[in-house]
This record gives structure tokens, sequence and C-alpha cells, in this order.
């Protein structure tokens, strides 16, 4: 049975990109019709990514400082782990935040569609579901339709070979688990399976772990997990074969060996969703690796259909998805905003945490700049120390010239809380000064970041005094 329907406007995808432009939209008084494939809203980092990941994370953080805590004198003996418990628990942090988008979508009156959408032309959208086919003609529209895992050549189809998403589901924990990726989905599934009992391998083809963070920042988590995990920087996987008795796995690079494994996560980065869409409808054509070109307000080289979210190209990330949502809808509505932020930060949850923003001191090599660096050794923090988390850095990087921040990185715990301050220095131009003399409470960790940029203007008094500045 086929249905038609208008709308003003359209969204194709209802992760956090597609579900944040059809609220900001239906608040800015437009019609709103917001079309999701899957059984309901949050795309993937609500259902099977960011959500799960980190519910997961924080009950493994519990059973690692449980069994750390005898280094304060306190012991938690007959420690005992309920995977079936922790799925039940997961599946309904899932369910309770996917139950409050429901609702705030009902409030807002906005039409619901499930089903897979293809344009048809430059005003028709067509949605295949489980209802039928609907025929939605629309004035302007939004593609949010986000990413999938990038899958590996070598590998075979196998039960125990799993991306992100299978991984999530905790089918099993396998006494030998290979994880083929060593950035942050691949350290964040290495830290949940290693503390349920696995015996992690992490090969990764770049130099190190975490590639797009600077090293020094990365090193402490690396010495913390180095004893934990196999790590296999410059490393490839040549040869998979599915055996009964497990996975084989030929590896090339900095170690060549031959190794059987009970299981096999692929973590090698993610793929946009923009195929199958019907964008040659639009005369629309992504380019190589599948992204959408947009301008600052998001709009594509079709005035009227608007792409936001994994599509649009890197940073995948959610909370870059969120505010080019907003963006899309405030510009559709004819407000004049645009996306033009000075940087989007990045988090590794691992133990410790990994965050990042701005400029990597590798980028400012390369495009030439004269940089002033301060760092600043968790191990001198008072509150890292008392909580246990004396392993970390915070770093900061200011142009040599004018002083302002142009890129910070913490390993630390919580750091993906503390990089906000660096991220808000950034957009508002702060300078190494500004932030050395902003009083920050003692003893916190956020200490730490001034402490770099004490660091950098020499007046550090918590570490030995300066040498003189070396410009990078």
């Amino acid at each position: 049975m086929e249905h038609a329907i208008e709308t003003g406007v359209a969204i194709l995808g209802g992760g956090p990109g597609g579900y944040t432009a059809a609220f900001r939209a239906a608040d800015l008084g437009l019609d709103v019709c917001l079309i999701e494939q899957g059984g309901r809203l949050g795309g993937v980092c609500l259902n099977v990514g960011c959500i799960p990941s980190k519910t997961l994370l924080h009950a493994v953080a519990a059973i690692e400082e449980a069994r750390a805590a005898a280094a304060f004198g306190l012991r938690f003996d007959g420690l005992a782990i309920d995977i079936e418990a922790l799925r039940a628990h997961k599946a309904k942090i899932v369910g309770q935040l996917a139950g409050g988008l429901d609702g705030l979508a009902k409030a807002r009156k906005i039409t619901r569609l499930t089903g897979r959408g293809r344009f048809a032309d430059g005003r028709t959208l067509v949605v295949d579901g489980p209802a039928g086919t609907t025929r939605v003609r629309f004035n302007q529209a939004v593609i949010a339709t986000g990413s999938r895992p990038a899958p590996l050549t070598a590998a075979p189809r196998d039960p125990r070979i799993w991306d992100s998403t299978e991984a999530l589901a905790l089918p099993l924990v396998p006494p030998r688990l290979l994880i083929v990726g060593g950035g942050i989905i691949g350290l964040e599934m290495a830290q949940v399976y290693h503390a349920l009992g696995a015996a992690i391998t992490i090969v990764e083809s770049e130099p190190q772990i975490i590639p797009a963070a600077d090293r020094d920042v990365v090193q402490p988590l690396f010495l913390h997990v180095k004893n934990r995990y196999q790590i296999r920087t410059g490393t490839r996987v040549a040869a998979m074969t599915a055996l009964a008795e497990g996975i084989e796995v030929g590896l090339t690079g900095a170690t060549e060996a031959t190794e059987v494994f009970d299981a096999v996560l692929v973590a090698v980065g993610r793929r946009p969703n923009t195929g199958g869409l019907g964008l040659e409808a639009l005369g629309l054509a992504a380019d190589g690796r599948g992204f959408l070109a947009v301008d600052g307000q998001l709009r594509t080289a079709v005035p009227h259909i608007f792409s936001i979210g994994d599509v649009t190209g890197e940073p995948m990330l959610a909370h870059k998805a969120v505010h080019q949502g907003k963006v899309a809808a405030e510009a559709i509505a004819g407000r004049s905003s645009v996306f033009a932020p000075a940087a989007i930060p990045s988090v590794a949850y691992t133990s410790p945490e990994v965050a990042w923003v701005g400029l990597t001191e590798r980028e400012a090599e390369q495009r030439g700049l004269a940089c002033v660096k301060g760092k600043f050794p968790w191990g001198a923090s008072g509150r890292a120390l008392t909580a246990g988390a004396g392993i970390g850095v915070s770093k900061a990087l200011f142009d040599a010239a004018s002083g302002r921040l142009l890129g910070a990185g913490i390993c630390g715990s919580n750091a993906g809380e503390l990089i906000h301050e660096a991220t808000l220095a950034l957009e508002t131009g702060a300078t190494a000064e500004t932030i050395a003399r902003t009083v920050h409470a003692h003893p916190t960790l956020a200490e730490t970041f001034a402490g770099a940029a004490e660091a950098a203007c020499g007046s550090s008094t918590d570490l030995l005094p300066a040498r003189p500045r070396k410009r990078t």
C-alpha cells in the first residue's frame, strides 16, 4: 500500500544530528517529518555506540577500581561479574533515553516515519517501511544518515569476527580477542573485554595508538596498558582464515606472525551512509570517500537540500552532528546561523581518558607555526595523587607571537570533562597568560590545565624552573 504526505522539512535519519534538527525546526514553527529506518530514534550513538559503550566502560571501571582499592587499604573479596545483568542494565539505559526522545518528538507534533528513504526527485522522498511505501513531498530536506563500521578486506564472513555493534552486544567473552585498530573504538572495547577476562591483542597500522592525538599525550595511556594488552603498532592484517579452533590471522609489518584468536573485533574506522539515497535524482554526488560537500549553513550544492553529521566528513562525532543539526534547522527557518566552530573536541573514554582539541603539535609543525608548548605532569597534582590518578599529563600549545591557545591535549581521569575549558579558551581566543592567571580551585584536576599554561609562560612554581623557551 502506498501513502503520500506533504511536509515543510523532511529529515532523513534520526540520529543525534537528525533528531536535533527535527526538534529545533519544530521549535521554530516548521512542519517536520522525521524518517528513521531503525525502530527508534538515537541512531548509532544512542543505540549501538556512545551510550552503550560508556555504560559498559563505567561498569568495568568499577571492576578495576575495586581491584585497585587494595592500595588504599580496601579489599573487595569475591567480586563476581554477571554478564546477563550487565547486558540488561545497558539495554535499560538505552531504552530510557530512546523513550525520552520519543516523548520529545511527540510533544513537538513531529511526523514520524519508519523505513529507508531515497530521493525520487528534488522534492520527493520515497520511504519503504513496514507499513508500506510512503511518498513524502517536501520543501526542504536534511540528509542525516550517519555512518557504519568500515569493513576489513581480509576478513571472511564469520560470527566470530565482529564490528563495534556486535562487540557491544557482549555475545561472549573470548579467551583470546584480537582488536584490529588502535583508535578510540578499539581501545575502549579492549578495556571492556580485558576487565571481563579476555586476553587482548591490538594491531594498529600507524606507529602509535590513537594516531590522531600527539604521542606525548597518549603516552600515559600507553604506559598504563602496555603490560595488560599485547600492542603491535606498525602492523597490518595480511590474511584472515576461519578455522574450527578459531580465526587464524596473518600479521605483517613491524610484527610478522600467524596466530589464532577466539574472536576478532574490526575497528578500523567508519564510512558515511550516502549510498542508495538517490543522490543522482538531486544532481548530487558524494566525493571519493562518500562525503557530501556543504557550506557554512550545511547546504549542499542543491540549495534546499542540507546535510549534517557523519556524511559531511571528519570528525565523525555525535556532538558535531548535534550542532550542525541546530544550524541547519535555523538556516531553513531563515536565520543567519553558521557552523564555524574554532575546534571540536575528541575523547577516548579509556582508563586513563585521552582528550584533545584544536591543533596537535604535529599539525602545528606541518603548518609551519611557531609555538610555545606547556605541559603539566599529573604526578605533580595533589588532587590526581589523592584520587589514585597520578598517571596523566595536561598539554597546551600556544602561538609564539600572540600567546593565543592553538590546541590542547589531556590524558588522565575525566579528561573528557576537563577538555572543555580548553575548547572554550579556543573559541574565545584566550592566551596562555589569561589561562594561567585564572584562579582554579585547589586541589582539582582542572588545575593541571592552568599548570600547562603556567609552564608555557615560565611562571610555574609547581615544577622545576623553566629552561629558556623552545619554539616548535
